[in-house]
């Protein structure tokens, strides 16, 4: 056993080795892919809570096993809000200089029970263990694990093309209703659901990447590609007898974002994904999957203009005015738009916004990209158009649009609107600078909410409806329902629908994430996202009565998170 070996190698620690002659003996793995091992660290026969110790100064001693159960739950939970390197971003800094300060009861009080400014009750819902509270308040005392870089190389290794695409359908093999079809993410499964939106049953479940975090489909309509947390990729060939992945590859050890290219003349030609760590992106064939460019993030914030070791990459849409990808990279706060016209002399243009740049979306005419700094407490416009920033808007206490829910207020003409982690507020954001020119790029209308804690807002077209998740809220009744309001009479408030008690699903967390339209505008979709362990659901509710329409059950449908319409996904439609 490598003695250091933790793969994510501790900065600054003092380790204490027992002497066992064997220690260098390794178990040979059965698939030695480096990336793999980089990763998880390479089997031994040696029982490492008995060869290692891991100390930090001024932090409780960990075992060797008691630190990597804890990289792995931090990994899985924590270090999309508070970074990789615990620099904070979305939820607070957690380097040790604060967390020791704070002490381990305070620590544990605070995983157990959240806050409602977004912070989930991990304790108190069931989903980390008394044990595993007390062991992530003492890692969090040590000094954060410096992750291995993954270059080009590792990217190579780790390419898959299962399906040549001249081996590939030429025309649609199954008489599924592509339009309607959801992608539906396993998170802790490691695995998407492909779901029938017209007869409501799973058509396949495909092994993915730890955590999917969004699926977005190609330009044509044909493939999906699903990015996890483990910075896999998978291309989803729609077309085929059964849907399946034809290509496949890592690009990092944690990412988010995945997107292709859709300006007319590029569509589907390339493909972009973007990582956490390391904080870069690269852009690949858009057939393939294979790694064409990467490119670095490292650099200075826009504030105070100092060097930041991991500004991860965030939201990716693409342009429809240019051939170009827009980038958010987080921690930096600048907006990047990578031109792909020459895969070997890259344009790259940098606008300041705010930092903390998370996820965002199209207004209405799919010209202007609304994306939120969501410490910074703003959204930024950026004008694809023209290639500028548009405008830099105050909003509430961390805002989390997912894609944000496009509309017409009866008052004040096209909105885009936003809801918050932080507080309770749904704010709305005139976007119609030719037709309201006094209320664009402003706030016109604040809505009070169930609470904070939401994570997406959602309406379709056809709706009239405007719908508001609260999942990360520590209070059980909010987070297990919704709250959705008139859209043509805002000013009567909300009306709660109780979708985990409709889900009917016993004990868990349930909390409900993510409402989703089919492609009719008429059924919204929720996930009903319970512990691994548990009995998870998809609930159907129609969208004029409000009322329950369907319960999705099924064994295979463990921990069902983020849900993506073909079509509206497609099309950016919400």
């Amino acid at each position: 056993m490598r003695v250091t070996n933790l793969f994510f190698q501790p900065l600054a620690l003092a380790v204490a080795v027992a002497s066992f002659g064997a220690l260098t003996a390794h178990a040979a793995p059965k698939n030695p892919d480096p990336s793999v091992t980089a990763y998880e660290g390479t089997a031994s026969a040696i029982d490492p809570g008995s060869a290692k110790v891991v100390r930090t100064p001024g932090a409780p001693d960990l075992t060797e096993a008691e630190f990597e159960k804890a990289k792995q739950i931090f990994f899985e939970r924590c270090a999309g809000c508070h970074g990789v390197l615990r620099k904070g971003a979305t939820g607070k800094p957690l380097t040790p200089d604060i967390t020791q300060e704070r002490g381990i009861d305070y620590l544990k009080a605070f995983i157990t029970y959240g806050s409602p400014a977004g912070m989930p009750n991990w304790g108190t819902s069931g989903e980390l263990t008394d044990a595993e509270i007390d062991l992530m308040a003492k890692y969090l005392m040590h000094q954060p694990p410096e992750p291995p870089e993954f270059g080009l190389a590792d990217m190579k290794a780790t390419w898959q093309v299962v399906v040549p695409p001249e081996d590939r359908p030429k025309k649609q093999l199954n008489d599924l209703n592509l339009k309607n079809l959801f992608s539906v993410t396993l998170r802790d499964a490691g695995q998407i659901a492909l779901i029938d939106g017209d007869s409501k049953e799973i058509v396949e479940v495909i092994d993915t990447g730890y955590a999917v975090h969004i699926s977005r489909m190609s330009a044509s309509g044909r493939y999906v590609f699903v990015i996890g947390r483990d910075a896999r990729i998978n291309m989803i060939d729609l077309w085929m007898e059964h849907p399946a992945t034809v290509a496949t590859i890592k690009v990092g050890l944690e990412a988010r974002s995945v997107e292709t290219s859709k300006y007319k003349g590029y569509e589907d030609k390339y493909a972009i994904a973007g990582t956490y760590w390391p904080p870069q992106f690269v852009i690949m064939d858009g057939q393939t999957l294979e790694p064409k460019k990467i490119v670095g993030t490292r650099g200075m914030t826009v504030d105070t203009q100092e060097y930041h070791p991991e500004p991860r990459v965030a939201a990716i849409v693409s342009s429809l005015q240019q051939p170009e990808f827009i980038v958010n990279v987080k921690e930096t706060g600048k907006v990047k738009l990578v031109n792909y016209e020459n895969l070997d002399a890259v344009t790259i243009t940098t606008i300041d916004a705010a930092r903390f740049l998370h996820d965002g979306g199209w207004d209405s005419s799919l010209r202007y990209f609304l994306t939120a700094a969501n410490q910074s407490d703003k959204i930024a416009v950026i004008d694809s158009k023209e290639r500028e920033l548009e405008a830099l808007i105050d909003v509430g206490k961390i805002p989390h649009p997912g894609r944000g829910a496009n509309f017409v207020d009866p008052e004040h003409g096209p909105v885009w609107a936003t809801s918050h982690l932080g507080d309770p507020t749904i704010q709305l954001i005139g976007t119609d600078p030719e037709g309201h020119p006094d209320k664009a790029w402003k706030v016109v209308r604040t809505l009070n909410g169930q609470g904070g804690g939401s994570l997406f807002v959602k309406t379709h077209p056809k709706s009239n409806n405007l719908w508001v998740d609260t999942a990360l809220n520590p209070a059980e009744a909010v987070s297990q329902s919704v709250a959705v309001y008139n859209i043509d009479n805002l000013d009567a408030g909300y009306e709660v629908l109780p979708i985990a008690e409709w889900a009917d699903l016993g004990e868990g967390p349930k909390r409900v994430v993510q409402p989703e339209y089919n492609i009719a505008g008429d059924e919204v979709w929720f996930s009903v996202w319970n512990g691994k362990e548990q009995t998870s659901a998809l609930v159907v509710v129609d969208d004029k009565t409000r009322k329950l329409k369907k319960v999705i059950k099924d064994e295979r449908l463990v921990t069902p998170t983020g849900k993506f319409n073909v079509y509206n996904t497609q099309h950016d439609v919400y």
